[in-house]
């Protein structure tokens, strides 16, 4: 039988005293300074038990505990090192030193939007803290999966992103488009614009093979990409791996590019002066920030030029064009190679314009009207 009671300790100060049979029937009691927290402890584990699923807290592990579990088990998992590089940043950098040391049986949903608001008071920003609580989520679906919590309390928990943030990929202009290409010279040229009509991420374009570039029907294939550390592998996701089309000029650029390109046992497009993967800091410094400036897309730091776009804004710029081209949501998506439309609308829902559904929408208000 479960019964909740108010306590005075020695101190006098006043507490309440939840108390309840376990899965093994055992009698089991956990303090609460609000008779409120009591009764939602109560609740939750009433349901825990009879689920078979609940674990008291001197049976817990902490969270920081569980964290170095889940790592463990995402290393045998053989992750990408990026990926693993990431969630050992949102565990040791965020999550052990804020909340590590609780026991998982004493995290609850509230706990961890405090956990949001702790991070943001470090002055966090809006995408790092999102992911600290995905990746204190994975830890405890790891942790319920193997008995050792009965519930993930990051499930139920939603942030909202700021509406600062919101759209504000930055798509270089047209007129800076064509100054860029102008400036364009060398190995650089053909990369830029392949990016730049194709929206191909740069590691994409890093771990593109010849074999992989149909210039008779005109579309090249994503199947592989080469990661920060040179390493090639396949795409992060199933819906990374498709064909893109080549527009009339970078498909003439490769068809030139091809006669002069190193050549390399990786067979890359893009490869190293060595005909290895090229480093992505590599084409960077040496090509991509130099052309912006060559091309006077610039503004001013310190009262020098320094290039405007970091290079992801080739990608927008292709998927701006896609859609003014009046591609459908579904096929820029097909091509971003996007996990699901949801990413695509939030990244450029706000390109989209849909003037039949406008025309039908009055048509019908007319309708209405008249009869």
């Amino acid at each position: 039988m479960a019964t909740i009671r108010k306590r005075t300790l020695p101190s006098g100060k006043a507490v309440w005293l939840a108390g309840y049979i376990d899965g093994a029937g055992k009698r089991r009691f956990r303090q609460f300074p609000t008779k409120k927290e009591a009764d939602g402890f109560l609740t939750r584990a009433r349901s825990e038990v009879a689920s078979g699923v609940h674990v008291p807290d001197s049976q817990s592990m902490t969270v920081g505990q569980a964290a170095d579990e889940w790592l463990r088990s995402a290393e045998e998992a053989e992750l990408e090192r990026s990926t693993l590089v990431h969630y050992r940043a949102h565990v040791n950098e965020h999550i052990r030193p804020l909340i590590g040391g609780l026991k998982l049986t004493q995290v609850t949903t509230p706990r961890v939007y405090a956990f949001a608001d702790e991070l943001k008071a470090q002055g966090r920003s809006q995408e790092t803290i999102r992911r600290s609580v995905q990746s204190l989520g994975r830890v405890f679906r790891y942790a319920k999966g193997r008995g050792l919590a009965g519930q993930n309390p990051v499930a139920d928990v939603k942030l909202r992103r700021s509406k600062r943030d919101a759209g504000r990929v930055e798509i270089p202009s047209r007129e800076d488009l064509r100054a860029i290409l102008a400036a364009a010279e060398g190995r650089w040229r053909p990369l830029i614009i392949t990016a730049m009509f194709t929206g191909l991420r740069i590691s994409e374009l890093r771990g593109l093979r010849w074999s992989d570039v149909d210039l008779k029907r005109r579309l090249l294939t994503v199947s592989q990409r080469a990661d920060a550390w040179s390493k090639i592998g396949p795409p992060k996701s199933e819906s990374g791996t498709r064909d893109v089309p080549l527009s009339p000029m970078a498909l003439n650029t490769l068809r030139e590019w091809r006669l002069g390109c190193p050549k390399g046992d990786l067979d890359l497009v893009f490869p190293s002066g060595a005909g290895q993967v090229e480093y992505h800091a590599n084409i960077l410094s040496r090509g991509w920030y130099p052309t912006q400036v060559a091309a006077g897309v610039v503004v001013m730091k310190d009262g020098k030029p320094k290039a405007r776009y970091n290079f992801h804004a080739l990608r927008h710029a292709a998927a701006s064009m896609f859609i003014e081209s009046r591609m459908t949501p579904k096929r820029v998506q097909t091509i971003m190679g996007h996990s699901s439309i949801t990413v695509t609308f939030d990244i450029y829902g706000h390109l989209f314009e849909d003037d039949e559904a406008d025309q039908a929408a009055m048509r019908t208000i007319e309708e209405r009207i008249f009869g």
